[in-house]
């Protein structure tokens, strides 16, 4: 049954299809068509502009600057996901959406659409037809994300939400810690929290390990086999949407043993990092300026940065824009950024990669989650 907790309100809904046909006027285009697919991470913009939740294949959501919106499922799809969560009333099934879409965009005149998610969640199939019809296909993911940028007070109850459930799920894994287990195990523990408070599949988790209290920077599954020692350092990388559908992202070392120097060093910059973040990460100022601002202690202590230092964070799990070099967009009050300095050592024998999810103010950040910048080794109270 449907969780109409869930289920925006009236006044929510038509927020977000105002701002995407604000967008889609100002970007010249008749229509904004939605793509998602059940690949982890990318159904959040179905959810987010009919409330569907994708449980297997994909969707689309058409929405005109004129008319009403209507959603499009693979007629393979009827039976999979629970469609009375939906609150566009116009439901299609088709044999091959791409082919009914082409039909509407000619009966009603579309002579130019932008679509999210031509790049990566469009099907082949269903592109080879649409891009034989009659309506010019414009990339819109900037665009959209722009105007879904900033959360509403509804959707920041949700953020708080998977925040919880978040941090649940990394303290299960530090209250589970103990040498022996496998690095599979304790993640076993955050996926039975999560599962447990209503994640369903919206889930994306790895592991970064290594002895001697360093680790090298690469991500990975973790391993079933590998039991972990007194000394190794242990960084569950954890993200996670609640049931509301908002992503976020929260993660904290672990280490039953001494730290090597530099992982300590590390430690070190990422709690200047964090204060810079807060101060720094404020409406009205650049991604690029927030970008130096939190890289800072990493590069004047000698560290490399090789995974982006963040980016915008919503319904979907990596939303524009990102925050690194070069990224010129201004910030909004209202907007959630996850950041995550990838820092390591020249040798790559020592990294450190901590996840936080931002809010960001006027005058500054608020960190979404609470839980201190440290090593734990599994004695802390919760």
């Amino acid at each position: 049954m449907t969780d109409v907790s869930q289920i925006p309100s009236e006044a929510e809904i038509e927020r977000r299809h105002d701002n995407i046909r604000r967008a889609a006027e100002e970007g010249g285009v008749d229509a904004v068509l939605v793509c998602g697919s059940e690949y982890t991470g990318f159904e959040g913009a179905i959810t987010y502009t009919c409330g569907f939740r994708l449980l297997h294949r994909y969707a689309y959501v058409l929405i005109p600057v004129e008319g009403e919106p209507a959603c499009v499922f693979p007629q393979e799809a009827r039976w999979v996901g629970d469609h009375s969560e939906t609150f566009v009333e116009d439901r299609v099934f088709a044999e091959t959406p791409g082919e009914w879409l082409r039909e509407r965009m000619r009966e009603r005149g579309m002579r130019r659409v932008g679509v999210y998610g031509l790049d990566f969640a469009m099907p082949v199939r269903d592109y080879q037809v649409l891009a034989g019809g009659d309506a010019e296909l414009v990339r819109f993911d900037e665009q959209f994300d722009r105007a879904r940028a900033v959360k509403s007070d509804e959707e920041l109850r949700s953020v708080r939400d998977s925040m919880a459930i978040n941090e649940a799920g990394v303290r299960a894994v530090i209250d589970a810690y103990e040498p022996g287990r496998t690095e599979a195990e304790l993640m076993g523990e955050a996926e039975r929290t999560f599962a447990a408070r209503g994640t369903t599949r919206l889930t994306m988790d790895m592991v970064l390990a290594g002895s001697d209290g360093a680790m090298p920077p690469q991500m990975r599954h973790p391993d079933p086999a590998r039991q972990i020692a007194p000394g190794d350092l242990l960084l569950y990388g954890l993200e996670v949407a609640g049931p509301g559908g908002h992503w976020v992202e929260l993660s904290r070392p672990i280490c039953g043993g001494p730290l090597a120097h530099e992982t300590a060093e590390l430690m070190d910059a990422y709690r200047e990092y964090h204060q810079a973040a807060r101060e720094h990460l404020r409406d009205g100022a650049s991604a690029h300026d927030v970008h130096r601002a939190v890289s800072r202690p990493f590069v004047e202590r000698g560290y490399q940065l090789g995974h982006v230092t963040g980016h915008s964070i919503g319904m979907t799990m990596i939303e524009f824009p990102r925050v690194g070099e070069g990224a010129d967009v201004e910030l909004k009050a209202g907007m959630t950024l996850s950041l995550h300095p990838h820092a390591y050592n020249e040798e790559r024998t020592a990294c450190l990669y901590m996840q936080d999810t931002w809010l960001v103010g006027e005058q500054g950040a608020e960190p979404m989650s609470q839980l201190p910048v440290q090593v734990f080794d599994g004695s802390e109270p919760a």
